[in-house]
């Protein structure tokens, strides 16, 4: 009986132990579940108690959209507001050939904006051989560079499927090349050109066409942000605008990207105010090709004169190796600095609480040369202030762990011999030997800059520091939709390490294209300068001379700087400014501003149903404001202060600013 006892009870404590794995595993599985399709509700009630480190802080709650000073600070540039875009072809154009030529496979290196003027080219390319594009394989993202192998190369950052469907009536594309052409790209059978930025359609029918007849395929290496000449003869003014259909509908960026940048430009919006994008163009690469190294102290000084000697070495720089930087400045070949920037916005009129964004991979000097921008505007954000750790990481994909374990040795102190002569020498008294050298620990020569004061070269780059870099292409992904969406958009520089069109610049060429009329203000920097200069000693006490002088510059480049881009930046990217191929007129094509930019062909008649009319209002941008003694309360009072007294003098001294703007007359 009691055997029979212990059994049941044994028996009883099974089936318990059981029930309770059932239940644990039942647990776990509802646990997961939940956590899989109520994800996207969490996201949106995390956002709604905002789960980033931005607190909002503004000095009035209501922000009248009506007043003459929203209209100077935030309307759009009325001599533009009959632009369009307009990228469709206006002529017989023809769907690609059922046969082509051959497949095209093209390896793209270098950033972000070199990567995306470079897959419009090869598109154009294509076109005018009659081949089949193979989707384009960008070396910054790579697997061997350590990204996620959920991502090949190209979809890492666009979207495959998006690029393909919008080209269907312009190119082939494909994913890859056949099995068998394969197999000899692996055994580097493919005939292969390095082809070079202003490579011209001469090149590609006379030298490329025969070698893809032959072969059935060729590879193109594309290494200098672009692999065709920007402007392109008038009877091949179609293939302009199908880098523009490229380069503004068919580059789409993948959804995660897309959704985590569409929710970083609704967090920003959330306060119900527009806001400011702030692209400084502070590179590494770009502040030594032009030789901006003295602008800066001690390391990065070194840094970036090392980098000039790397550039001149390889030919990219021609002039010398030491460059007087306070010329170049004022040459207006260096980038303004953040500080004058916001001295700029400031003395334009924007307020201490106007929402800022900064956006750029890299902001050489990191967030000290941001200090003083941060002390001038409240809301100084960036795409990190705005989003969570967690977010970013779902963007990257799921990564594997890299561990450095191999750690830079530091280098080996050479002894000195002593001479013979000196060991043989009789007794007389020694000079005491020098001390030991100070041991070099790991931590002095590790980081970014650990190298400068230990070789004079740079290490090559370990996997963890190629990972950043394809995770900066992403992050530029991020900072261009919120830039070409700003309300506002202001540059610190437009060229890159090789003195061409940077990311601002495209940036700049896709708001001319989208919306023209949006406010961008393209800097004459050596002007800039020259007024900055004028009033050095007492920047942050203007007097009233000087802020119209800046209002005045500041307002011209809204129309001069779109005219001076056809001759500054077109010849070098066609994307930075796509007027007149891409753009279409709703008004009279005579007028000075439409003349200039050689806009000519009127938009067709479905567009004027889709394009709402505007009430036009009879105050111009040089109405004098009501109340405008925050406009500029960086020169006249403490930022969020009280100033009781002396305020209706404040405002009478704007007034009279304002006043002596409107008759003097502007653009």
């Amino acid at each position: 009986m009691k055997g029979e006892g212990k059994m049941v009870t044994m028996s009883k404590m099974k089936w318990v132990g059981l029930v309770g794995l059932v239940l644990s595993a039942f647990s776990l599985f509802v646990h997961f579940l939940l956590a899989r399709y109520t994800e996207g509700g969490i996201s949106d009630y995390q956002s709604s108690v905002t789960i980033f480190s931005w607190r909002p802080i503004f000095e009035n709650s209501d922000f009248a959209k009506n007043s003459p000073l929203y209209r100077r600070l935030w309307g759009q540039v009325r001599r533009l507001e009959s632009l369009h875009p307009d990228a469709n072809p206006r002529g017989y154009y023809a769907d690609p050939r059922s046969e082509s030529s051959g497949y095209v496979f093209v390896r793209i290196q270098g950033g972000f904006h070199e990567i995306r003027n470079s897959i419009c080219d090869v598109v154009a390319i294509s076109r005018l051989l009659n081949a089949t594009l193979v989707i384009p394989e960008i070396q910054s993202t790579t697997s061997s560079k350590g990204i996620s192998s959920e991502f090949k190369s190209f979809a890492y950052l666009y979207n495959e499927d998006q690029f393909m469907a919008a080209l269907v009536k312009d190119v082939k594309v494909v994913k890859t090349l056949p099995q068998n052409l394969k197999g000899a790209r692996r055994k580097k059978k493919i005939p292969s050109f390095r082809v070079p930025n202003s490579a011209s359609p001469y090149f590609y029918l006379h030298h490329v066409l025969p070698v893809l007849n032959k072969h059935a395929v060729v590879e193109l290496v594309v290494s200098e942000g672009g692999c065709l000449q920007a402007i392109l003869p008038p009877h091949l003014e179609e293939y302009q605008r199908l880098r523009c259909r490229v380069g503004f509908h068919a580059l789409r960026f993948r959804q995660e990207v897309h959704e985590l940048a569409t929710k970083i430009l609704h967090r920003l919006r959330a306060p119900g105010r527009p806001f400011i994008a702030f692209d400084p163009g502070m590179t590494r690469d770009a502040l030594a090709y032009h030789g901006c190294a003295e602008l800066f102290q001690d390391v990065h000084t070194e840094l970036i004169q090392h980098k000039r000697a790397w550039m001149k070495k390889r030919g990219i720089v021609k002039g010398k190796l030491s460059v007087n930087s306070a010329e170049q400045r004022l040459n207006g070949s260096c980038p303004l600095m953040p500080e004058e920037v916001g001295i700029l916005l400031r003395a334009y009129g924007y307020s201490w609480d106007t929402i800022l964004y900064i956006s750029g991979g890299e902001v050489f000097g990191g967030q000290r040369t941001l200090i003083p921008l941060h002390a001038m505007f409240e809301n100084t954000v960036d795409r990190t202030s705005l989003s969570a750790a967690w977010e970013m990481s779902r963007i990257y994909g799921r990564e594997v762990n890299i561990v450095d374990t191999k750690l830079r040795a530091p280098p080996s102190v050479v002894q000195e011999k002593k001479l013979g002569a000196w060991k043989n020498a009789g007794p007389r008294p020694h000079p005491l030997p020098p001390p030991p050298a100070r041991p070099k620990y790991p931590h002095n020569i590790e980081g970014w800059w650990g190298w400068v004061a230990e070789s004079d070269n740079e290490p090559e780059s370990t996997v963890m520091e190629l990972r950043t870099n394809a995770h900066k292409l992403l992050w530029e992904a991020i900072d261009y939709l919120i830039c070409v969406e700003a309300d506002v958009f202001i540059p610190g520089f437009d060229r890159d390490g090789k003195g061409r069109p940077n990311f601002a610049s495209l940036v700049m060429g896709h708001r001319l294209y989208q919306s023209a009329a949006s406010k961008t203000f393209r800097l004459d920097r050596k002007e800039v300068v020259k007024l900055l200069e004028e009033n050095r000693e007492h920047l942050y006490q203007a007097n009233h001379t000087w802020l119209t002088s800046i209002r005045k510059h500041l307002r011209r480049s809204l129309i001069d700087g779109v005219i001076e881009a056809s001759s500054k930046s077109k010849p070098f990217s066609f994307l930075s400014h796509p007027a007149p191929e891409c753009s279409c007129l709703r008004d009279d094509p005579t007028k000075p501003v439409e003349a200039s930019l050689g806009v000519m062909h009127s938009c067709p008649k479905w567009m004027d149903s889709e394009i709402k009319t505007k009430l036009k209002d009879k105050e111009t941008e040089e109405d004098s404001d009501e109340d405008v003694s925050s406009s500029s309360g960086l020169f006249f009072k403490n930022i969020g202060g009280n100033n009781q007294s002396g305020g209706g003098e404040l405002i009478k001294e704007e007034s009279q600013l304002d006043d002596q703007e409107e008759l003097e007359g502007s653009d």
